[in-house]
């Protein structure tokens, strides 16, 4: 009886692996043809409205750091368990439903076609020599300040967001995905989330928001380093060899304020031989930022359609990376098995 049920959760231990796995190829195949249509219900924005309704509640008196980690748990527990229980239903109907119902939860938790279109928002304008239009959709999709940019600035903003997203939008929640299925994709979106509208170093938020910006940080890290590798690795530099391309990231991904977004702006970079970062304006404040790669070639509007031909073959290696290594582990997790309980 007992190597008779080691087997079977053995069996499920692998299942799910895979299942994991093809939730998460199906759901890129999803979000590249679909995306988000504006006016279909998205998980992201039902957590916008509970994390904007916990901040009124929460964010204010004394405690402000400890009241931030609430509620940050709070957040993650709601997702969590909804998911869970949403997984787990389909699931008991039948593992295909399982599999189609994670696919589509994790395909909301991806951006690739928002991303793709967000920087066209930009491109087209710019093609058309219209400024003005450019500036506008630029600041549905950045912070800094845009009524005075010109080109350069504009395609230095477009390409940032697409750069830096990548990791952020598309590659961690599959990454997490991979490991712990739609919870974990939705959950990490969640906390995402929370970082996008609590993690400002202002007084406001610099403690409420603390624990978000950590969480994020946490979250980012192993994938944000190897969606870098990725993009070296499927995208020829224009001017430098790979192994030199390489050796900018990590010599300039540091420089960045945040520990993860600094990797995908250095090898974008890299890659199409230009510099980001720099000086912008934030409701008219100076913010000076380290700057990544060498200005080879100066920056224009075909820089927006490259960057996005940079993650649209970043995306399927990435996922391929993911692949080896669920094997990877179901091998190992059976091997260990198989010794131990033999």
């Amino acid at each position: 009886m007992y190597s008779g049920s080691n087997q079977e959760q053995q069996e499920k231990g692998e299942n799910m692996i895979m299942n994991h796995l093809t939730a998460v190829t199906l759901a890129v195949i999803l979000d590249w043809f679909i995306g988000d249509p504006p006016k279909w219900p998205h998980p992201v924005k039902w957590m916008g409205t509970l994390i904007y309704k916990l901040d009124r509640r929460m964010n204010k008196g004394r405690g402000r750091k400890a009241k931030g980690t609430a509620m940050v748990a709070a957040v993650l527990l709601v997702v969590g368990s909804i998911v869970v229980l949403l997984t787990f239903f389909f699931y008991f109907l039948h593992p295909f439903a399982g599999i189609l119902m994670e696919a589509v939860m994790i395909s909301t938790a991806i951006a690739q076609k928002s991303l793709k279109e967000a920087g066209l928002s930009v491109y087209y304008p710019l093609a058309d020599n219209d400024m003005e239009e450019s500036r506008h959709k630029l600041s549905w999709i950045v912070g800094r300040d845009t009524e005075q940019l010109e080109e350069p600035e504009i395609v230095r903003a477009a390409v940032e967001t697409v750069a830096e997203n990548t990791s952020d939008g598309i590659t961690a929640p599959l990454f997490w995905a991979v490991l712990g299925g739609a919870p974990l994709a939705l959950m990490y979106r969640a906390i995402n989330t929370c970082d996008s509208m609590l993690g400002y170093k202002n007084d406001q938020y610099l403690d409420f928001g603390w624990a978000s910006a950590k969480l994020d940080d946490l979250a980012n890290w192993v994938p944000s380093r190897i969606t870098s590798l990725c993009m070296v690795a499927m995208n020829r530099p224009l001017y430098i060899t790979r192994i030199a391309a390489w050796k900018m990231v990590r010599r300039d991904a540091k420089k960045h304020l945040s520990p993860n977004s600094g990797w995908g702006e250095a090898a974008v970079a890299a890659i199409l031989g230009v510099q980001l970062g720099g000086t912008n304006y934030y409701k008219g404040i100076i913010s000076e930022r380290a700057t990544m790669g060498e200005a080879l070639v100066m920056l224009d509007k075909n820089h927006i359609l490259a960057a996005n031909k940079i993650v649209t073959a970043t995306v399927p290696l990435f996922l391929a990376v993911l692949w080896f290594g669920g094997i990877l582990v179901e091998m190992a997790v059976t091997w260990c098995q198989s010794t131990l309980f033999i």
